[in-house]
């Protein structure tokens, strides 16, 4: 008998004892503060579509699901955590066992919730399998690229999306139990208020976890277990050391813009394919996330010069290395990732004088700039040029400059320029 399979592991009872433990702990486990892709999940209860949450480890998937489950009720679901290492060599072919198990343990039930399904190669053939008999799903995953690979080949068109963050700005104050005053009658106290939780956001970041439990060293450990077990293991790198020392370098470098030819030869790399393919990787597993430029040229956007941003700015902090204090930077990430979540048709604008504007969304013809501080004369005076340029070469009428404060609203050549706080730009962006 193969010793790799996995029934011939484990006993009948067994297998009950373990889903037993699951579900107890699923459903008597803390459910944290209402994320607000609990409405996205609810909207689509009622198709006949997989509900498919993605996002980076610890983000919170699983805590989203139970909240869910919750309003469910505890007879109406079957639950099913694949990180478990009890399912280690867990196959689709299994899954038969795995459903009469349940049924024996809970009686029939139309809904199955399971967590980190990319573990099962060939998940997507039983999901459909089921699917196909009238059983609902929700399924969490970490790995963007083999998440969506799987589902088009089995699922397409019969799954609804969902990409889950760690928390927003709103999120980590009520997760902190913060107050979010009235943004339209704010007192000076109340505004120092808000810039310190913004400082202490852009410090720590909006991982659930580590915000608990800041004694402990989770982000480092969140870190390694994708670095090395999602991505070193399952793509089978040999160049562990290259791959561990670019990761350190876009993680150390958020907002800069990397170019993979340069990449290639700072890190001894012979292909530009292999920096390629690195990156990739780091972001199927929602480490970071490149922007390429805008330009009516496909190609030229592929070609150019990529901007990277982390998925958590407390990652930043403590994976990163900095010879000074990163604020600007942070608050920019912090921008970007407001936006993200949101939207996936975000750019970084060059100026054909040469200026940089950080965002642009094209579907809605914003420009965005963001700016540690509006004090400075010569930043005030950068930063407006080159939004006032971008503007010209696009043709818009207003832009956008994120900052530490509100200020007057600024008219150059015609063009409306809003200068928001950043701190009250992203609550009001939720």
């Amino acid at each position: 008998m193969n010793e790799n399979n996995w029934k011939s592991r484990w006993s009948k009872d067994q297998i009950k004892a373990m889903l037993l433990e699951q579900q107890q702990a699923f459903w008597q486990g803390e459910t944290g503060i209402e994320r607000r892709q609990l409405g996205e999940i609810e909207r689509a209860a009622p198709l006949p579509h997989a509900v498919v949450i993605s996002g980076l480890r610890r983000a919170g998937k699983s805590t989203l699901l139970a909240q869910f489950a919750h309003r469910l009720g505890e007879e109406r679901f079957y639950y099913v955590n694949f990180e478990d290492d009890r399912f280690l060599g867990f196959q689709a072919e299994d899954a038969n066992d795995l459903y009469q198990a349940l049924v024996e343990l809970f009686g029939e039930r139309k809904v199955f919730i399971i967590d980190e399904v990319q573990n099962v190669t060939g998940w997507e053939h039983f999901v459909r399998r089921f699917m196909d008999q009238g059983i609902k799903f929700f399924i969490t995953g970490s790995n963007a690229s083999l998440l969506s690979r799987d589902l088009g080949t089995r699922l397409t068109g019969r799954y609804v999306p969902v990409e889950l963050f760690p928390f927003s700005f709103g999120e980590y104050m009520l997760f902190r139990g913060y107050t979010i005053p009235d943004l339209t009658h704010l007192t000076t106290v109340e505004t120092a208020n808000l810039q310190q939780a913004l400082n202490e956001y852009l410090r720590l970041g909006g991982i659930p976890e580590p915000l608990k439990y800041p004694e402990l060293p989770l982000l480092r450990t969140l870190y390694d277990d994708i670095l090395y077990r999602d991505i070193a293991t399952r793509y089978r790198i040999e160049e562990v050391r290259a791959l561990k020392e670019l990761a350190f370098y876009l993680m150390s470098n958020p907002t800069n813009q990397v170019s993979f030819n340069k990449l290639k030869e700072q890190f001894r790399l012979g292909s530009v394919n292999t920096i390629k393919n690195y990156i990739e990787y780091l972001e199927n597993s929602w480490l970071i996330f490149t922007l390429n430029v805008y330009d009516y040229s496909v190609k030229r956007q592929q070609i150019a010069a990529k901007k990277v941003y982390s998925i958590d700015t407390g990652l930043v902090n403590v994976i990163g290395f900095s010879f000074s204090p990163n604020t600007g930077k942070l608050m920019e990430n912090a921008a970007f990732l407001a936006l993200r979540r949101k939207t996936h048709e975000i750019f970084y604008y060059t100026t054909p004088t040469g200026y940089e504007v950080d965002f642009y969304l094209p579907e809605s013809g914003q420009l965005i700039q963001v700016a540690q501080s509006m004090d400075n004369p010569t930043t005030r005076e950068r930063e407006i040029r080159g939004l006032a340029d971008a503007m010209d070469a696009l043709g818009l009428s207003s832009g956008l400059i994120l900052a530490d404060s509100n200020i007057e609203t600024i008219t150059r050549n015609g063009y409306k320029i809003n200068i928001r706080s950043l701190t009250e730009w992203l609550l009001e962006n939720e």
